[in-house]
Protein backbone atom coordinates (compact mmCIF):
# COMPACT_ATOMS: atom_id res chain seq x y z
CA UNK A 1 0.00 0.00 0.00
CA UNK A 2 1.37 3.56 -0.62
CA UNK A 3 3.19 5.28 1.77
CA UNK A 4 1.28 8.65 1.67
CA UNK A 5 -2.13 6.45 1.86
CA UNK A 6 -1.24 4.38 4.55
CA UNK A 7 0.20 7.84 6.60
CA UNK A 8 -2.83 9.83 5.63
CA UNK A 9 -5.07 7.30 7.19
CA UNK A 10 -2.97 7.48 10.52
CA UNK A 11 -3.36 11.19 11.23
CA UNK A 12 -7.21 10.59 9.74
CA UNK A 13 -7.88 8.40 12.74
CA UNK A 14 -5.69 9.91 14.92
CA UNK A 15 -8.19 13.57 15.33
CA UNK A 16 -11.20 11.31 14.57
CA UNK A 17 -10.54 9.96 17.69
CA UNK A 18 -11.09 13.67 19.56
CA UNK A 19 -13.20 14.90 17.18
CA UNK A 20 -15.74 11.97 18.34
CA UNK A 21 -16.02 13.80 21.98
CA UNK A 22 -14.47 16.74 22.65
CA UNK A 23 -16.65 19.61 20.63
CA UNK A 24 -19.63 17.38 22.20
CA UNK A 25 -18.18 16.79 25.92
CA UNK A 26 -19.42 20.02 27.63
CA UNK A 27 -22.71 20.30 26.43
CA UNK A 28 -23.20 16.16 27.36
CA UNK A 29 -21.71 17.36 31.10
CA UNK A 30 -24.01 20.15 31.51
CA UNK A 31 -27.53 18.56 30.15
CA UNK A 32 -26.98 14.24 30.29
CA UNK A 33 -24.91 14.40 33.46
CA UNK A 34 -26.30 18.00 35.07
CA UNK A 35 -22.84 19.06 35.81
CA UNK A 36 -22.19 22.00 37.62
CA UNK A 37 -19.82 25.16 35.60
CA UNK A 38 -17.27 25.08 38.25
CA UNK A 39 -17.29 20.64 37.70
CA UNK A 40 -17.38 21.44 33.91
CA UNK A 41 -14.45 23.85 33.59
CA UNK A 42 -12.71 21.54 35.88
CA UNK A 43 -12.69 18.49 33.85
CA UNK A 44 -11.46 20.45 30.98
CA UNK A 45 -8.22 21.55 33.20
CA UNK A 46 -7.50 17.56 32.17
CA UNK A 47 -6.11 18.57 28.70
CA UNK A 48 -3.82 20.88 30.02
CA UNK A 49 -2.56 18.62 33.02
CA UNK A 50 -1.94 15.76 30.66
CA UNK A 51 -0.27 18.22 28.22
CA UNK A 52 2.75 19.55 30.48
CA UNK A 53 4.67 16.52 31.27
CA UNK A 54 3.40 13.61 29.64
CA UNK A 55 4.11 14.62 25.73
CA UNK A 56 7.79 15.37 27.37
CA UNK A 57 8.03 11.16 29.01
CA UNK A 58 6.27 9.32 26.40
CA UNK A 59 9.12 11.05 23.77
CA UNK A 60 11.77 9.96 26.24
CA UNK A 61 10.19 6.18 25.84
CA UNK A 62 9.76 6.38 21.92
CA UNK A 63 13.04 7.65 21.54
CA UNK A 64 14.98 5.01 23.93
CA UNK A 65 13.06 1.56 24.72
CA UNK A 66 9.58 1.21 22.43
CA UNK A 67 9.27 2.39 18.87
CA UNK A 68 7.31 5.37 18.17
CA UNK A 69 4.60 3.07 16.32
CA UNK A 70 4.26 0.65 19.07
CA UNK A 71 4.07 2.93 21.42
CA UNK A 72 1.24 4.84 19.92
CA UNK A 73 -0.41 1.89 19.14
CA UNK A 74 -0.40 0.88 22.86
CA UNK A 75 -1.63 3.90 23.87
CA UNK A 76 -4.51 4.07 21.63
CA UNK A 77 -5.88 0.64 23.14
CA UNK A 78 -5.25 1.93 26.61
CA UNK A 79 -7.64 5.00 25.20
CA UNK A 80 -10.21 2.69 24.39
CA UNK A 81 -10.42 0.95 27.51
CA UNK A 82 -10.79 4.20 29.59
CA UNK A 83 -13.36 5.26 26.94
CA UNK A 84 -15.21 2.61 27.66
CA UNK A 85 -15.74 2.75 31.24
CA UNK A 86 -16.22 6.89 30.72
CA UNK A 87 -19.33 5.65 28.50
CA UNK A 88 -20.45 3.84 31.88
CA UNK A 89 -20.07 6.78 34.10
CA UNK A 90 -22.04 9.51 36.13
CA UNK A 91 -20.35 10.41 38.91
CA UNK A 92 -18.28 13.70 38.92
CA UNK A 93 -15.20 12.26 41.09
CA UNK A 94 -15.02 8.64 38.61
CA UNK A 95 -15.34 10.99 35.56
CA UNK A 96 -12.79 13.72 36.33
CA UNK A 97 -9.95 10.88 36.95
CA UNK A 98 -11.11 8.50 34.05
CA UNK A 99 -10.78 11.56 31.96
CA UNK A 100 -7.60 12.59 32.97
CA UNK A 101 -6.26 9.02 32.43
CA UNK A 102 -7.78 9.50 28.93
CA UNK A 103 -6.07 12.20 27.93
CA UNK A 104 -2.81 11.09 29.51
CA UNK A 105 -2.51 8.66 27.02
CA UNK A 106 -4.10 10.14 24.16
CA UNK A 107 -2.87 13.56 24.19
CA UNK A 108 1.26 12.36 23.51
CA UNK A 109 -0.26 10.76 20.71
CA UNK A 110 -0.83 14.27 18.81
CA UNK A 111 3.21 14.40 18.52
CA UNK A 112 3.91 10.28 18.24
CA UNK A 113 2.07 10.52 15.02
CA UNK A 114 3.70 13.55 13.57
CA UNK A 115 6.81 11.49 15.12
CA UNK A 116 5.84 7.91 13.04
CA UNK A 117 4.99 10.30 9.97
CA UNK A 118 8.34 11.99 10.10
CA UNK A 119 10.24 8.95 10.18
CA UNK A 120 8.44 6.55 7.69
CA UNK A 121 8.53 9.99 5.71
CA UNK A 122 12.20 10.14 5.94
CA UNK A 123 12.43 6.90 5.37
CA UNK A 124 11.32 6.18 1.88
CA UNK A 125 13.07 9.69 0.96
CA UNK A 126 10.47 12.44 0.79
CA UNK A 127 10.53 15.73 1.31
CA UNK A 128 8.99 15.90 4.91
CA UNK A 129 8.11 19.99 4.65
CA UNK A 130 5.96 19.05 1.17
CA UNK A 131 4.51 16.26 1.69
CA UNK A 132 3.70 15.73 4.90
CA UNK A 133 1.08 19.45 5.01
CA UNK A 134 -0.75 17.54 2.98
CA UNK A 135 -0.94 14.32 5.10
CA UNK A 136 -2.07 16.23 8.40
CA UNK A 137 -4.75 18.25 6.38
CA UNK A 138 -6.48 15.00 6.71
CA UNK A 139 -6.10 15.19 10.81
CA UNK A 140 -8.12 18.29 10.83
CA UNK A 141 -10.83 16.78 7.91
CA UNK A 142 -10.73 13.44 10.63
CA UNK A 143 -11.93 15.71 13.45
CA UNK A 144 -14.54 17.47 11.05
CA UNK A 145 -15.92 14.07 9.93
CA UNK A 146 -16.34 12.88 13.20
CA UNK A 147 -17.37 15.91 15.15
CA UNK A 148 -20.65 16.25 12.45
CA UNK A 149 -21.28 12.27 12.45
CA UNK A 150 -22.02 12.51 16.07
CA UNK A 151 -24.13 15.32 16.13
CA UNK A 152 -26.27 13.03 12.85
CA UNK A 153 -26.31 10.15 15.13
CA UNK A 154 -28.13 12.28 17.68
CA UNK A 155 -24.91 11.05 19.92
CA UNK A 156 -24.08 14.87 21.56
CA UNK A 157 -26.05 14.32 24.27
CA UNK A 158 -25.59 10.57 24.55
CA UNK A 159 -22.80 7.78 25.86
CA UNK A 160 -22.78 6.52 22.61
CA UNK A 161 -20.18 9.24 21.93
CA UNK A 162 -17.22 7.64 23.89
CA UNK A 163 -18.54 4.24 22.66
CA UNK A 164 -17.69 5.35 19.16
CA UNK A 165 -14.28 6.92 20.35
CA UNK A 166 -13.62 3.67 21.96
CA UNK A 167 -14.10 1.75 18.41
CA UNK A 168 -11.99 3.91 16.38
CA UNK A 169 -9.06 4.06 19.87
CA UNK A 170 -9.14 0.42 18.97
CA UNK A 171 -9.04 0.66 15.13
CA UNK A 172 -6.49 3.24 15.57
CA UNK A 173 -4.11 1.11 17.96
CA UNK A 174 -4.05 -2.43 15.87
CA UNK A 175 -3.73 0.04 12.61
CA UNK A 176 -0.50 1.17 13.94
CA UNK A 177 1.12 -1.96 14.85
CA UNK A 178 0.82 -2.48 10.67
CA UNK A 179 2.87 0.12 10.53
CA UNK A 180 6.49 0.42 8.93
CA UNK A 181 9.20 0.40 12.13
CA UNK A 182 10.66 3.37 13.60
CA UNK A 183 13.63 2.46 14.53
CA UNK A 184 15.19 3.64 17.91
CA UNK A 185 17.07 6.94 18.31
CA UNK A 186 20.89 5.87 18.65
CA UNK A 187 22.03 9.79 19.30
CA UNK A 188 21.84 11.54 22.73
CA UNK A 189 18.26 12.18 23.60
CA UNK A 190 17.39 15.52 25.21
CA UNK A 191 16.45 15.48 29.04
CA UNK A 192 12.70 15.74 30.22
CA UNK A 193 13.80 19.36 31.05
CA UNK A 194 14.66 20.14 27.24
CA UNK A 195 11.89 18.54 25.86
CA UNK A 196 9.32 20.63 28.21
CA UNK A 197 11.00 23.49 27.15
CA UNK A 198 12.15 24.38 30.67
CA UNK A 199 15.72 25.40 29.65
CA UNK A 200 14.11 27.95 27.22
CA UNK A 201 13.33 30.17 30.70
CA UNK A 202 16.38 31.71 30.24
CA UNK A 203 15.00 33.50 27.34
CA UNK A 204 12.77 35.56 29.81
CA UNK A 205 15.32 37.73 30.37
CA UNK A 206 14.52 39.65 26.74
CA UNK A 207 12.01 41.60 27.05
CA UNK A 208 10.39 40.93 24.05
CA UNK A 209 10.10 37.10 24.21
CA UNK A 210 9.14 37.64 28.29
CA UNK A 211 5.83 39.74 26.88
CA UNK A 212 5.49 37.00 23.98
CA UNK A 213 5.70 34.34 26.74
CA UNK A 214 3.14 35.79 28.99
CA UNK A 215 0.73 36.91 26.63
CA UNK A 216 0.94 33.03 25.18
CA UNK A 217 0.05 32.05 28.56
CA UNK A 218 -2.84 34.22 29.06
CA UNK A 219 -4.40 33.37 25.66
CA UNK A 220 -3.90 30.11 25.70
CA UNK A 221 -6.76 30.68 28.57
CA UNK A 222 -9.31 31.68 25.53
CA UNK A 223 -8.34 28.46 23.94
CA UNK A 224 -9.89 26.30 25.85
CA UNK A 225 -12.86 27.81 26.64
CA UNK A 226 -14.49 27.49 23.20
CA UNK A 227 -14.10 23.30 24.01
CA UNK A 228 -15.64 23.47 27.27
CA UNK A 229 -18.82 25.84 26.70
CA UNK A 230 -19.98 25.84 23.18
CA UNK A 231 -21.39 22.65 22.92
CA UNK A 232 -23.29 23.86 26.16
CA UNK A 233 -24.39 27.27 25.21
CA UNK A 234 -25.84 25.50 22.16
CA UNK A 235 -27.67 23.20 24.06
CA UNK A 236 -29.29 25.85 26.12
CA UNK A 237 -31.80 26.90 23.32
CA UNK A 238 -32.98 23.63 23.46
CA UNK A 239 -36.12 24.66 25.66
CA UNK A 240 -37.13 27.78 23.76
CA UNK A 241 -35.63 26.34 20.16
CA UNK A 242 -36.10 22.39 20.01
CA UNK A 243 -36.36 21.92 16.30
CA UNK A 244 -34.38 24.91 15.24
CA UNK A 245 -30.79 24.09 13.51
CA UNK A 246 -28.19 25.01 15.82
CA UNK A 247 -30.02 22.76 18.75
CA UNK A 248 -30.37 19.30 16.62
CA UNK A 249 -27.18 20.22 14.37
CA UNK A 250 -24.82 21.63 17.22
CA UNK A 251 -22.05 19.94 16.43
CA UNK A 252 -22.31 20.54 12.75
CA UNK A 253 -22.49 24.39 12.97
CA UNK A 254 -19.41 24.19 15.48
CA UNK A 255 -17.64 22.23 12.65
CA UNK A 256 -17.78 25.13 10.61
CA UNK A 257 -15.06 26.88 13.24
CA UNK A 258 -12.73 23.36 12.58
CA UNK A 259 -13.22 24.63 8.28
CA UNK A 260 -12.60 27.90 8.93
CA UNK A 261 -9.73 26.80 10.41
CA UNK A 262 -8.21 24.99 7.65
CA UNK A 263 -9.10 27.47 5.40
CA UNK A 264 -7.58 30.32 7.21
CA UNK A 265 -4.63 28.64 6.97
CA UNK A 266 -3.80 29.44 3.74
CA UNK A 267 -3.99 33.30 4.01
CA UNK A 268 -1.42 33.38 6.89
CA UNK A 269 1.92 33.88 4.38
CA UNK A 270 0.17 36.38 3.19
CA UNK A 271 -0.96 38.48 6.54
CA UNK A 272 2.55 37.82 7.95
CA UNK A 273 4.30 39.10 5.02
CA UNK A 274 2.32 41.96 4.66
CA UNK A 275 1.85 43.04 7.90
CA UNK A 276 4.10 41.41 10.35
CA UNK A 277 3.91 39.03 13.77
CA UNK A 278 2.70 41.95 15.89
CA UNK A 279 -0.45 43.03 13.86
CA UNK A 280 -1.14 39.20 13.36
CA UNK A 281 -0.92 38.27 16.87
CA UNK A 282 -3.11 40.94 17.48
CA UNK A 283 -6.09 40.41 14.73
CA UNK A 284 -5.92 36.71 16.36
CA UNK A 285 -6.94 38.65 19.68
CA UNK A 286 -9.49 40.72 18.29
CA UNK A 287 -10.78 37.55 16.53
CA UNK A 288 -11.06 36.06 19.86
CA UNK A 289 -13.17 39.44 20.81
CA UNK A 290 -15.46 38.61 17.74
CA UNK A 291 -15.99 34.94 18.64
CA UNK A 292 -17.20 35.33 22.14
CA UNK A 293 -18.85 38.88 21.49
CA UNK A 294 -20.99 37.41 18.16
CA UNK A 295 -21.85 34.17 20.77
CA UNK A 296 -22.64 36.64 23.50
CA UNK A 297 -25.72 38.28 21.10
CA UNK A 298 -26.29 34.88 18.61
CA UNK A 299 -29.40 33.21 19.04
CA UNK A 300 -30.62 29.86 16.82
CA UNK A 301 -33.33 32.45 14.10
CA UNK A 302 -32.93 34.96 11.78
CA UNK A 303 -29.71 37.66 12.21
CA UNK A 304 -28.90 35.52 15.27
CA UNK A 305 -28.26 32.67 13.42
CA UNK A 306 -26.16 34.47 10.72
CA UNK A 307 -24.01 35.84 13.95
CA UNK A 308 -23.59 32.68 15.38
CA UNK A 309 -22.01 31.24 11.70
CA UNK A 310 -19.94 34.48 11.88
CA UNK A 311 -18.52 33.59 15.56
CA UNK A 312 -17.44 29.93 13.56
CA UNK A 313 -16.07 31.66 10.75
CA UNK A 314 -13.51 33.82 12.97
CA UNK A 315 -12.43 30.89 14.75
CA UNK A 316 -9.91 30.18 11.69
CA UNK A 317 -8.46 33.90 12.44
CA UNK A 318 -8.52 33.29 16.17
CA UNK A 319 -7.11 30.03 16.51
CA UNK A 320 -4.15 29.81 13.16
CA UNK A 321 -3.51 33.39 13.30
CA UNK A 322 -1.91 33.21 17.18
CA UNK A 323 -0.46 29.36 17.25
CA UNK A 324 1.08 29.33 13.76
CA UNK A 325 2.64 33.47 13.87
CA UNK A 326 3.72 32.54 17.46
CA UNK A 327 5.70 29.70 16.47
CA UNK A 328 7.16 31.46 13.82
CA UNK A 329 7.97 34.55 15.69
CA UNK A 330 9.86 31.83 18.04
CA UNK A 331 11.84 30.12 14.87
CA UNK A 332 12.60 33.96 14.27
CA UNK A 333 13.35 35.52 17.21
CA UNK A 334 14.62 33.12 19.35
CA UNK A 335 19.20 31.76 19.60
CA UNK A 336 18.95 28.31 17.96
CA UNK A 337 20.66 27.41 20.93
CA UNK A 338 17.02 27.65 22.78
CA UNK A 339 14.70 27.36 19.78
CA UNK A 340 13.13 23.65 19.81
CA UNK A 341 13.41 24.21 23.40
CA UNK A 342 11.17 27.27 23.44
CA UNK A 343 8.57 26.01 20.98
CA UNK A 344 8.67 23.00 23.54
CA UNK A 345 7.98 26.17 26.15
CA UNK A 346 5.21 27.72 24.00
CA UNK A 347 3.12 24.52 23.51
CA UNK A 348 3.50 23.93 27.47
CA UNK A 349 2.33 27.46 28.09
CA UNK A 350 -0.61 27.35 26.04
CA UNK A 351 -1.97 24.54 25.66
CA UNK A 352 -0.85 23.09 29.49
CA UNK A 353 -0.65 26.19 31.79
CA UNK A 354 -3.13 28.25 29.68
CA UNK A 355 -5.80 25.44 29.08
CA UNK A 356 -5.95 24.64 33.18
CA UNK A 357 -6.06 28.27 34.39
CA UNK A 358 -8.54 28.88 31.67
CA UNK A 359 -10.68 25.87 32.28
CA UNK A 360 -10.83 26.46 36.12
CA UNK A 361 -11.47 30.28 35.58
CA UNK A 362 -14.25 29.61 32.88
CA UNK A 363 -15.87 27.38 35.24
CA UNK A 364 -15.58 29.64 37.64
CA UNK A 365 -17.24 32.50 35.71
CA UNK A 366 -20.07 30.54 34.12
CA UNK A 367 -21.13 28.98 37.82
CA UNK A 368 -21.13 32.42 38.67
CA UNK A 369 -23.82 33.55 36.38
CA UNK A 370 -26.16 30.17 36.67
CA UNK A 371 -29.38 30.38 38.50
CA UNK A 372 -32.24 28.12 39.05
CA UNK A 373 -33.65 29.13 35.60
CA UNK A 374 -30.56 28.78 33.60
CA UNK A 375 -27.09 30.54 32.64
CA UNK A 376 -27.07 34.25 32.01
CA UNK A 377 -24.95 33.17 28.50
CA UNK A 378 -25.05 37.27 27.39
CA UNK A 379 -22.96 38.04 30.21
CA UNK A 380 -20.72 35.00 30.50
CA UNK A 381 -19.84 35.59 26.60
CA UNK A 382 -19.25 39.22 27.21
CA UNK A 383 -16.69 38.85 30.36
CA UNK A 384 -14.83 36.34 27.92
CA UNK A 385 -14.92 38.60 25.25
CA UNK A 386 -13.90 41.67 27.08
CA UNK A 387 -10.69 39.90 28.50
CA UNK A 388 -9.68 39.21 24.84
CA UNK A 389 -10.17 42.96 24.06
CA UNK A 390 -7.91 44.25 27.10
CA UNK A 391 -5.12 41.93 26.03
CA UNK A 392 -5.41 42.76 22.65
CA UNK A 393 -4.78 46.27 23.97
CA UNK A 394 -2.43 45.43 26.14
CA UNK A 395 0.19 43.47 24.02
CA UNK A 396 -0.44 45.98 21.48
CA UNK A 397 0.73 48.70 23.97
CA UNK A 398 3.74 46.85 25.60
CA UNK A 399 4.89 44.12 22.90
CA UNK A 400 7.61 46.15 20.65
CA UNK A 401 8.34 44.57 17.60
CA UNK A 402 9.53 45.97 13.81
CA UNK A 403 8.54 43.96 11.33
CA UNK A 404 11.06 42.96 8.81
CA UNK A 405 9.31 40.98 5.80
CA UNK A 406 12.67 39.44 4.76
CA UNK A 407 12.46 37.40 7.76
CA UNK A 408 9.28 35.53 6.97
CA UNK A 409 9.76 33.73 3.27
CA UNK A 410 8.07 30.23 3.87
CA UNK A 411 5.03 29.49 6.90
CA UNK A 412 4.42 25.67 6.98
CA UNK A 413 1.72 24.20 9.14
Amino acid sequence: MNIKFRLTVLNFFELFVFGAWLISLGGYLGGQLKFEGFQIGKIFTTLGIASVVMPGIIGIIADKYINAQKLLGILHLIGAIFMFYLAQTNDFDLFFWLILGYLTVYMPTLGLANTVSYSILTTNNFDVIKVFPKIRVWGTIGFIIAEVSVGTFGWAQSNMQFYFAMVISLIMGIYSFTLPNVPLSTSSNKSLTERLGLDAFVLFKEYKIAVFFIFSTLLGIVLQITNAWASEFLRSFKENYPDSFAVTNSNTLIALSQVSETLFILTIPFFLKRFGIKVVMIMSMLAWFLRFGLFGIGSPEGIGLGYLILSMVVYGAAFDFFNISGSLFIETETDTKYRGSAQGLFILLTNGVGAIIGGLSSGYIVQQFTTETGRDWFSIWMIFAAYALVLAIVFGLIFKYKHNPDTIKNVHH
